[in-house]
């Protein structure tokens, strides 16, 4: 499936219409002692948990990052946002924001926080926007992945649905296979939506692919409902960023369903990074 910010303006106004969530719960962690921990299990008290994965790597460049990092922002504050949050049955939901580059470099900018209106939107959207930006070496989404996947263990607020959101320029060339820490994910019940950047023309001094869509729909996503909003172009960066965190929170999808990548062979090599990255510098 591929589907463009173009369309966008069409998708929000049908997740802002409709007034039913089309949720997917996700299964209990495995139970563990503490009365706390029971009674986030009783019953979801927050529509969504999300977690917010956002790529840092030399290949993005300074304008990149700060539009990335004001996209995110605003998106949050949006009215259409606040809007989508009164869909749900709980109309909260709790986010973390972290940043990721190799598999070993994440930083986690916005801990567990809840969002169930505009003063609560408004301080987190201060949070992400007075942290300097940074830049690291390499891209790991499956070190993303896996970072992600124990905070959900972690967040004192129980979700319907688990999701995280990544968003990226480039393959994965450090860590192990993002197919293994795809399905990690898919198996604790966990939704992977993606976000790819295109905004420029690949370039043989980057780690740039052709496709980065379609790597991302047959490689990175996956679970009930995922789906891939790509920015190809750089005035659509912000647009794009708010039409999928408006999806994401009001339990929506596209209207042309994403193939589970288990269903197809992949259309570009799953590790079609890590051999770049092999073939230019042999390790």
């Amino acid at each position: 499936m591929r589907w463009y910010v173009s369309i966008g303006a069409v998708l929000v106004a049908g997740v802002l219409a409709s007034g039913d969530v089309a949720g997917v719960a996700a299964p209990s962690p495995a139970a563990q002692p503490g009365d706390r921990l029971a009674d986030k299990e009783a019953t979801p008290s927050v529509d969504v948990e999300l977690a917010l994965a956002v790529d840092v790597s030399y290949s993005m460049d300074m304008d990149e990052l700060a539009i990335q990092r004001e996209g995110y922002a605003q998106a949050l504050v949006s009215k259409e946002f606040l809007q989508a949050l009164k869909t749900g049955p709980n109309g909260k939901i709790a986010v973390t924001y972290f940043e990721w580059a190799a598999s070993s470099d994440q930083k986690i900018i916005i801990p567990w926080r809840v969002i169930d209106g505009p003063e609560t939107a408004d301080a987190v959207a201060a949070e992400i926007m007075k942290t300097p930006i940074r830049r690291a070496s390499r891209t790991s989404i499956s070190g993303a992945i896996n970072f992600a996947m124990p905070l959900f263990d972690e967040n004192p607020h129980r979700g319907i649905r688990r999701v995280i959101d990544i968003s990226g320029d480039g393959p994965n060339n450090n860590g192990g296979p993002v197919v293994q820490a795809r399905d990690a994910a898919l198996e604790k019940g966990i939704v992977i939506n993606g976000l790819p950047i295109m905004v420029k023309e690949p370039s043989y001094s980057t780690m740039d692919i052709d496709n980065l869509d379609f790597y991302y729909e047959d490689c990175v996503i996956g679970g009930p409902g995922s789906f891939v909003v790509s920015i190809k172009d750089r005035e659509k960066f912000k647009e794009a960023i708010r039409t999928k965190l408006l999806l994401e929170v009001a339990g929506r999808t596209p209207e042309r369903k994403v193939v589970p990548a288990a269903e197809k062979e992949p259309r570009v090599s799953c590790l079609i990074g890590e051999k770049i990255w092999q073939d230019r510098w042999g390790r």
